[in-house]
């Protein structure tokens, strides 16, 4: 039975920063997760690295101020999965006054240490591209900025990273039981492929189970519950393209909420997100044709020509384990990270995440090894602020010029394919299109530019082992490809071997 300094229930980006960090700080680690990584809440948010403008509200000013660093910090580590998105906020009469929202926006400009993004400025809608698609009775705006993410890819670099310190990352590995033993966890892990069981031990646990955490606990732990914890589900949908520039829109709500609408993919918009509470399965959750109607409802109040449900091309739905403060409606829960520690006298501690936002996993996961490191005295310092996650080593100002050099140099591959690989690998695409020196060389081509060479390299590198880890979380490409291309690659996949449980270190 292996033992292991740290073991990691949850494949999601708090896990996966969690064991990343303690991986870099010498622990020896194991992370699992019932399914892929980021496979639930991970990859179903708005896609921001943001520091929650509408959180000032509810006088939160700590966690605003941590997420507004952690948004440069994150934008140097990855600025091939992270980049800089200018929002337009447009005045509506009768909601939040003009004059408050100028003080929100000068505290966001200057609350978190702004360096690499542009300030806050006022918008004549009347003779601004951005106002085209309005209705004529928009005339004023702000426009602030915040950062783009591919949050599914954060969390597989993040567990990348994780496995290039030496962790040791098992997906499709659901963990069945989990019991003290003398000083140690004993965990029973079943490799949900073939129902295989493995036992292996850990001198700490950590909970990052995400909408699980609590089943987690109680059904798998055998530990009561002190901390209350409140569902909340977050629904998304994608339509055709509604407007031609880069700026998104955030648009307020009469309930008091925002409304997010951002350029998606080239040729789609993205608009969210939902919040109501959630009871039941997490990974059953889905969009309810009510969710549906809100937000169409919510940009239909901004947009000139209406957006109807036919234009619909995908939604998705994410349920977030929020830390229940006694907020009486779900948008109203602190969206701001608990870590409670379980550490009885002479029993190893188990450490559960509540909460948090992925703009702020760095810092949690920094928080969580400050909360166990007493029971690790030689374990190293904090070290991820300032490294770059793989593919990330180019700084921010040159990313534009590093692509265009990358086109050139595959002037025989299409300029779109090249930009889509760059901005998904960073400089690992150079490992990617390695001996690349004809289009032959990419091998089969499964649709949409997704070519066998970049298949084959998502399964050794990045765990992916189905047709949807592929088309919808390491790339989205499930956008363009048809059903009988989705079928295709599964079958392809179906044919290697699925036995491998962890991708190999470098």
């Amino acid at each position: 039975m292996q033992t292991y300094d740290l073991a990691i229930i949850g494949g999601g980006i708090n896990g996966c920063g969690i064991a990343r960090d303690a991986a870099g700080r010498g622990l020896s680690v194991a992370l699992c997760d019932q399914g892929d990584l980021g496979g639930a809440t991970s990859s179903a948010s708005t896609k921001l690295i943001h520091g929650g403008l509408r959180y000032l509200e509810y006088y939160e000013f700590r966690l605003v101020r941590e997420a507004l660093i952690e948004r440069e910090v994150l934008l140097r580590a990855a600025p091939h999965i992270i980049r800089p998105l200018r929002f337009i906020l447009p005045h509506h009469k009768g909601l939040r006054s003009w004059p408050i929202l100028r003080l929100g926006l000068f505290l966001y400009d200057h609350l978190g240490g702004r360096r690499l993004l542009a300030p806050t400025r006022s918008v004549n809608l009347t003779g601004d591209p951005a106002g085209t698609k309005l209705k004529p009775i928009y005339r004023h705006a702000f426009e602030y900025s915040d950062c783009w993410v591919e949050d599914a890819r954060l969390v597989v670099l993040t567990a990348r990273d994780a496995a290039d310190q030496g962790a040791d990352i098992m997906t499709r590995t659901k963990c069945v039981a989990a019991k003290r033993h003398d000083d140690e966890w004993q965990l029973t892990m079943e490799d949900v492929r073939n129902g295989a069981r493995t036992t292996i031990a850990a001198r700490s646990l950590v909970n990052a189970g995400g909408p699980w955490v609590s089943n987690i606990l109680s059904e798998i732990a055998g530990l009561d519950l002190p901390e209350r914890i409140r569902m909340v589900k977050g629904s998304h949908i994608v339509v055709d393209r509604i407007f031609d520039h880069e700026r998104a829109y955030v648009f307020q709500n009469s309930d008091g909420r925002v409304c997010f609408a951002i350029p998606y993919e080239r040729d789609f918009t993205l608009i969210g997100t939902t919040g109501e509470d959630f009871e039941g399965d997490p990974g059953a959750a889905r969009i309810s044709q009510g969710e549906i109607d809100y937000l169409l409802g919510a940009v239909n109040e901004y947009f000139d020509e209406p957006i109807k449900q036919d234009k619909i091309r995908w939604s998705f739905a994410g349920v977030r384990p929020l830390y229940d403060d006694g907020g009486t409606k779900a948008q109203e829960v602190t969206r701001d990270y608990v870590l409670a520690l379980n550490a009885p006298k002479d029993q190893p501690p188990v450490l559960s995440v509540y909460g948090g936002k992925i703009t702020t996993y760095r810092r949690l996961s920094e928080e969580a090894l400050g909360r166990l490191a007493d029971n690790f005295p030689l374990m190293g310092p904090a070290w991820t602020e300032a490294k770059p996650l793989p593919g990330g080593d180019i700084k921010v100002e040159a990313f534009e010029d590093w692509t265009k050099s990358m086109v050139g140099q595959f002037a025989f591959l299409d300029r779109v394919l090249i930009y889509r690989l760059c901005r998904a690998y960073g400089t690992r695409v150079a490992m990617l299109l390695a001996g690349v020196t004809k289009h032959a060389d990419l091998g089969r081509d499964f649709g949409a530019g997704l070519s066998e060479r970049e298949v084959d390299y998502l399964i050794a590198n990045e765990w992916a082992e189905t047709a949807e880890d592929i088309l919808w979380r390491r790339t989205k490409l499930g956008l363009r490809t048809t059903p009988e291309q989705a079928a295709a690659l599964d079958d392809y996949l179906g044919s290697r071997d699925k036995s491998r449980t962890r991708a190999p270190t470098g």
